[in-house]
């Protein structure tokens, strides 16, 4: 039987762009299917039950509301314009401080034995206590301005990237540090080479959570007190009945959120090209 030389064999590399090319429409007409069900459940809810508007709006109402405040300049007050952007720069601020923080002090305690222990329970007991009952405090020493904003933003994305860096750089394999130890390697070398990259994924696990949970804090301190933001609007939408206006805006930081995650998942597999995450 006669065999092909290895130069002349069909290529095979291309099978796995178009696997992933068919996951991702797969994962896409997934998506929109459940979108299509949600709306048609809750079509179905406001006519054939008759669920009252001040409970659940009807979609068509929702949208106006949406319309009402996206078709208008970009610099008006009565827009989502503004107070998205007001709420987004203040979650940015606080999800850099926060991961930045939290990459740090976790690379600390997984290469010192007595920062961990010096520092582990204090995280734990802070990431134990309800958030929205410390809020309050925050404003107090923060005060109403931007500033209680970020600190709330800041908390909230510290802990998940925290844990996720400081579990990603302990889980290294011996063998990899063994290896570098017989290259004469320094601890920062050992750190920068191996350690970060194995942690990656672990980190980007941590970003993923971090940045939902940095745009929930800023909402979480409009409530408390703001001139503008997301939160401002549905305040004073509930003040007011307006609850299409609430699922308006409610709706807004949904997709923010989707976005949100997208982005950090697009850098993810731009930087972490070599981990599982990265490849499905």
């Amino acid at each position: 039987m006669s065999t092909l030389p290895y130069s002349e064999a069909p290529p095979m590399a291309p099978v796995v762009p178009r696997r992933r090319r068919r996951l991702r429409l797969s994962g896409s007409l997934l998506a929109a299917l459940g979108f299509v069900i949600l709306i048609s459940a809750w079509f179905a809810a406001v006519r054939f039950l008759k669920v009252p508007a001040y409970i659940l709006p009807a979609p068509e109402a929702v949208v106006r509301a949406l319309w009402s405040g996206l078709a208008v300049s970009p610099t008006s007050p009565m827009g989502y314009y503004l107070p998205l952007w007001g709420s987004l720069k203040n979650a940015a601020l606080g999800f850099l401080i926060g991961t930045g923080l939290g990459i740090f002090l976790g690379s600390l305690m997984a290469e010192i034995r007595t920062v961990e222990k010096m520092l582990m329970p204090y995280a734990f007991a802070l990431q134990s206590l309800p958030k929205v009952a410390i809020a309050p405090l925050i404003v107090i020493w923060f005060g109403f301005g931007d500033g209680s904003k970020i600190a709330i933003s800041a908390l909230l994305a510290f802990f998940p990237v925290l844990i996720n860096s400081f579990t990603g750089l302990r889980s290294v394999e011996p063998e990899k540090l063994d290896l570098m130890r017989s290259l004469s390697a320094s601890r920062l070398e050992t750190y920068w080479l191996v350690k970060l990259p194995h942690a990656a994924p672990f980190i980007f696990a941590g970003l993923d959570m971090a940045v939902v949970y940095a745009l929930l804090g800023t909402i979480v301190a409009e409530f408390l007190g703001a001139q503008q933001g997301m939160g401002v609007v549905i305040t004073q939408a509930q003040a007011v009945t307006d609850v299409a206006g609430v699922f308006a805006a409610l709706v807004i930081l949904g997709a923010m959120g989707i976005l949100l995650h997208t982005l950090v998942r697009r850098l993810e597999l731009k930087v972490v090209h070599w981990g599982n995450r990265g490849s499905k």
